[in-house]
């Protein structure tokens, strides 16, 4: 089986958007392996609003989440499905008509499809259980439970996932997580706690959660005569090389437990956490350390500014350049989105792109299918010169189209990551 998961959830009935988010962004970085989002709200107002702030979340954090909505038929299953969330939850008791269910569970994969059951209101056994499974869920979610042997027995037997959601008022972390074939549990324990220190906890109790973990002891890293390694701190999305500071034992230690990079200060003789006094903290991603185990290599989630100047990076000034062609995908067209979206929010007067705006989404569209029928023209050609040309030419378009509909480049990577 693997890892066991701590997915803090979040009741977005009667919630506003931005608190959602924020709230979703906060676990995402401090150690969740991932979230339940739920508004089970039947009004269509209120439906709306929350895929919307879904859409919202997906586009903000890098872990997964699924999304509990009502669902009465297939376009609410598939218009939750498209924000991003990695599974829609249905609740038992309100589930759509028999019609309506089989083709939701006909057109998705059960690992897209979960059910929730109140287990105090409708226990059920492995056997009722697994009917579920075979229906097309891939995931149940067992709310209210006791920890009996029925429910050992029910979980133990099931085919599906299973997940607990627990407010952990009554029931111990521990020991749900214990229970054979639960893959985590779903709580709001955590949401003014630690939940690294959580995991600490269950990893000494021989259960095994993501952590983080170093695969060499400091004790082999070769450092520097006053016993210090470098730290190169990267974005974890841009690569962009963002400060350099310096670590003892006790710093990386305290890296490794709190997922949030803390170094140690020359100057003044002391660990400091970065970000605990500007709020401007370094979440962990990833720690590397080089070939010769003299420098280590941190990718992390930057909040604010990295350096105490206000730049995003310690490195904003240049000494010496000379021109060069940077063919980088990600900087060539991240670039060019750029001057495309700026060009919608600061028009110019004789521009090409100005003029597509100003036609409108028709336009764009056109211009778009044109550009795709030229690519194809040219891909039966046997020099591919005139290809790369209309390749060029349909991005470019396609951007147009991005910005006209408030798509981004992270937008489509993500989904493409999905996909995988």
């Amino acid at each position: 089986m693997s890892q066991k998961k701590i997915i803090p959830f979040i009741n977005g009935e009667n919630e506003l958007s931005s608190s959602i988010v924020s709230l979703a962004d906060k676990y995402s970085c401090e150690g969740a392996d991932s979230l339940y989002l739920y508004n089970y709200t039947g009004d269509e107002a209120s439906h709306e609003e929350f895929l919307h702030t879904l859409r919202a979340i997906e586009k903000d954090i890098d872990i997964p989440f699924i999304a509990g909505v009502h669902v009465n038929r297939f376009e609410d299953a598939k218009k939750a499905l498209y924000t991003g969330a990695s599974r829609i939850v249905m609740r038992r008791a309100v589930l759509p008509v028999e019609k309506e269910l089989q083709e939701i569970t006909s057109r998705f994969d059960r690992d897209k499809l979960a059910i929730e059951i109140d287990m105090q209101r409708d226990p059920h056994t492995a056997e009722q259980l697994n009917l579920y499974y075979d229906m097309g869920f891939g995931m149940i979610i067992l709310k209210h439970v006791d920890v009996t042997e029925k429910l050992k027995q029910a979980v133990s037997g099931c085919k599906a996932e299973i997940m607990i959601r627990d407010g952990l008022i009554r029931n111990d972390l521990a020991e749900l997580m214990s229970l054979e074939h639960v893959e985590g549990v779903s709580t709001n324990y955590f949401e003014e706690k630690d939940i690294y220190k959580a995991k600490r906890a269950l990893k000494s109790q021989g259960i095994d959660v993501a952590v983080f973990e170093t695969s060499i002891d400091f004790a082999d890293f070769k450092l520097m005569d006053n016993g210090l390694i470098p730290a190169v701190v990267q974005d974890y999305r841009t690569n962009e090389v963002l400060m350099v500071a310096y670590m003892n034992e006790e710093s990386f230690r305290h890296t490794l437990e709190t997922g949030k990079m803390t170094y140690y200060s020359r100057s003044r003789q002391e660990l400091w956490c970065k970000g605990d006094t500007s709020g401007h903290y370094q979440y962990v991603k990833k720690l590397m350390i080089d070939c010769d185990n003299d420098t280590i290599l941190a990718k992390v989630r930057q909040i604010g500014a990295a350096c105490h100047t206000g730049n995003r990076s310690c490195f904003y000034r240049e000494l010496a350049s000379r021109d060069y062609v940077d063919t980088n995908p990600l900087t060539v067209l991240t670039e060019d989105y750029d001057v495309i979206r700026n060009r919608k929010e600061h028009p110019k007067e004789g521009s090409y792109t100005n003029y597509l705006f100003d036609k409108g989404i028709d336009k764009i569209l056109k211009k778009c299918g044109e550009e795709a029928t030229e690519m194809v023209i040219a891909a039966k050609n046997p020099d591919a010169e005139e290809l790369k040309y209309e390749i060029a030419d349909l991005l470019y378009h396609t951007m147009v189209l991005m910005v006209e509909c408030g798509l981004d480049w992270n937008d489509v990577m993500k989904e493409l990551v999905n996909r995988r």
